[in-house]
């Protein structure tokens, strides 16, 4: 690169690197608020989250942003940059379109406001009250709904919200994906509810303290390779993980002393987000590209982890004495085998989190189908809890007690992420293909798994993909890891494999 070129770009690079200073500080605000913040001290909290994000936002909007941009758009001097400086300035100049879309006083208001709804989502969800909850929402609805006609309508107004957390990805595409899975998905769990299987499982409702349980999820983080020297695990309502940066990537979880299952799983699935997070390659640090490539794609570690290891037999065979350790009184008797099918039996359940894989789909679905009613046909948020209530019955055949086990279960709509539940299904179906290819290339899986040999899997899975961060689209992630595009028949032949084996099924 020519040299007065290089310390145009180096300058480029230090804005940028600023701009990310600032989001690392307001992103570890948003974990302190989240994981034992004085609540009195909230509401200013929010307003310091609101001022900090403005002024990373003029930056990221400013007239020395678009010079940088427009001057390396030129095509003399966008072949003088590598693969990766043109994929970060792409990144860069889509952040910038959409942001000088919007007002700079609207943008700090609504920062504030998703602050303050937060909390109140925690307080709403904790007495079951949507009413209290329902003024924060509808306002975030309808801000979103004026951005999205800032940013411009894509085929419908949900497609640009759908585009914020995975690429590329559409209505009409994913339509056609969960048609797909639903054509096989719901014929297996009618032959399920129809089987004569039923384990006894009367340690499922023995106390555990959480002292084992957190005392379990440590190990087996460490066992599958989260580095805690550049990492924490925390409690929270709602378990969630943060990027700061790959030296520091924090999860929490959560536990409930009736419900063994619960710390366990949600400890593997925000360890598989932070695997990919602290092992993305360290050049990428200080610029947007140091962050998983979409909410997809992430997903997909994290339900990889969670299910496709943590919910195999081999990995009960393994660790299942572990977890006795911690409470032999509570699991005397009790086989990894018995374990195993417990942790994997198929029952209509309220809690999205804490559904098993088969019909965690549905639970997507339906928050999928909300999602587009309220912004391609303008459903009143008021309504909300009537029409969940409503599909849970269609989908499910069941109906929320309350509104906490209902409509305030997840904390996403309080911090206005609408477009990100597809991920989760998105995930479960990168996730079945990355493992049909991996046992492609690892015939041994289920022994080291057997053996507690762990970190063989992260090393391909950082290989194949947590290295590049962001620096490759998801589209091209999946492509590059399997040798074909996102293909939603291999989840529904690993979920029909798993559970024609469990319940003994002939389908």
């Amino acid at each position: 690169m020519e040299q007065k070129l290089q310390e145009q770009w180096n300058g480029f690079r230090e804005l940028v690197a600023k701009i990310g200073s600032y989001h690392e500080a307001v992103n570890l605000m948003y974990w302190d608020l989240r994981t034992g913040a004085p609540r009195k001290g909230s509401s200013t909290r929010a307003e310091t989250i609101g001022l900090l994000s403005t002024e990373a936002f003029k930056l990221e909007t400013s007239d020395e942003m678009g010079t940088y941009l427009q001057l390396f758009a030129q095509e003399e001097n966008l072949a003088q940059l590598e693969d990766l400086d043109r994929r970060l300035l792409e990144n860069v100049q889509k952040s910038y379109d959409q942001n000088r879309k919007i007002p700079e006083k609207e943008f700090k208001d609504y920062t504030v406001l998703t602050s303050k709804s937060e909390t109140q989502w925690e307080e709403a969800k904790d007495s079951g009250d949507f009413e209290s909850f329902e003024p924060y929402l509808t306002e975030i609805v309808g801000t979103l709904r004026k951005f999205v006609g800032y940013w411009g309508v894509k085929d419908t107004p949900y497609d640009t919200l759908l585009d914020m957390y995975e690429p590329d990805m559409t209505v009409e595409r994913l339509d056609d994906v969960f048609d797909r899975l639903k054509k096989r998905l719901v014929p297996l769990a009618e032959a399920i509810a129809a089987s004569e299987i039923v384990a006894h499982l009367p340690f499922l409702d023995a106390t555990y303290p959480k002292e084992g349980q957190e005392a379990f999820s440590h190990f087996i983080l460490k066992e599958m390779g989260y580095d805690f020297e550049a990492g924490r695990l925390d409690e929270a309502v709602h378990p969630f993980a943060t990027g700061l940066n790959p030296g520091d990537v924090r999860i929490t979880t959560h536990y409930h002393e009736n419900d063994v299952l619960s710390a366990a799983f949600s400890s593997l699935h925000e360890g598989g987000h932070a695997l990919y997070e602290q092992n993305i390659d360290p050049k990428l640090t200080g610029t947007p590209l140091a962050q998983g490539t979409s909410m997809g794609i992430h997903e997909s570690q994290s339900r990889f982890w969670e299910n496709m290891i943590g919910r195999s037999l081999p990995f009960w065979e393994r660790y299942f004495g572990e977890l006795q350790k911690q409470f032999p009184d509570q699991l005397t008797g009790v086989t990894p085998e018995k374990f195993h099918f417990a942790a994997n039996r198929v029952e209509n359940s309220l809690i999205r989190i804490e559904a098993d894989e088969l019909t965690y789909n549905l639970h997507i679905i339906i928050r999928y189908e909300i999602e587009k009613m309220l912004f391609n046909e303008n459903l009143d948020v008021k309504k909300l809890p009537e029409v969940w209530n409503s599909k849970y019955e269609s989908y499910l055949g069941i109906t929320p007690p309350n509104h906490s086990e209902g409509v305030l279960q997840d904390v996403h709509w309080s911090g206005g992420a609408f477009g990100y539940f597809a991920s989760y299904s998105l995930g479960n179906m990168y996730a079945a293909q990355m493992m049909r290819t991996m046992r492609k290339e690892m015939p041994n899986l289920d022994e080291l798994i057997a053996q507690g040999n762990l970190l063989p899997i992260k090393e391909w899975l950082t290989e194949k993909v947590y290295v590049f961060g962001s620096a490759k689209k998801p589209s091209e992630i999946i492509f590059d890891v399997t040798g074909e595009e996102l293909n939603p028949d291999y989840l529904a032949d690993y979920l029909e494999q798993k559970y024609t084996s469990l319940y003994n099924l002939k389908l």
